[in-house]
């Protein structure tokens, strides 16, 4: 597995229960500056046998990514049931939820500790 996926996973893991990342800010707190992509990438492939708790990275506006039919409603009730207020349309207040920190574990060897 590849340094950056390991930094990508623990920056995952770190979201902590009741709140949510953008794809954006997991890749930066894994120190890559335009990890989005690579976010998405190790959720899609990831996410089971990492255990990830992929339900609480979000797209930065706010919105839930998943299409209806596609994951996005299971995503919703996950949220809903750690705390997390989800609109009708797939959206959470972004401001009020996201979680910004880093922890130890998710710091890649580019980023100060």
């Amino acid at each position: 597995m590849m340094a950056e996926t390991v930094y990508i996973i623990n920056a995952i893991k770190a979201v902590p229960y009741g709140r949510v990342a953008s794809y954006r800010d997991i890749g930066l707190v894994a120190g890559l500056a335009n990890g989005a992509r690579q976010v998405a990438r190790v959720l899609h492939s990831l996410s089971r046998s990492q255990q990830l708790p992929w339900h609480r990275i979000i797209r930065a506006n706010g919105h839930i990514a998943l299409l209806e039919g596609n994951g996005r409603e299971l995503q919703i009730a996950l949220l809903r049931s750690e705390g997390v207020k989800v609109s009708a349309r797939g959206v959470v207040d972004y401001g009020r939820y996201a979680w910004f920190g880093s922890s130890p574990d998710a710091l890649s060897p580019f980023q100060a500790p």
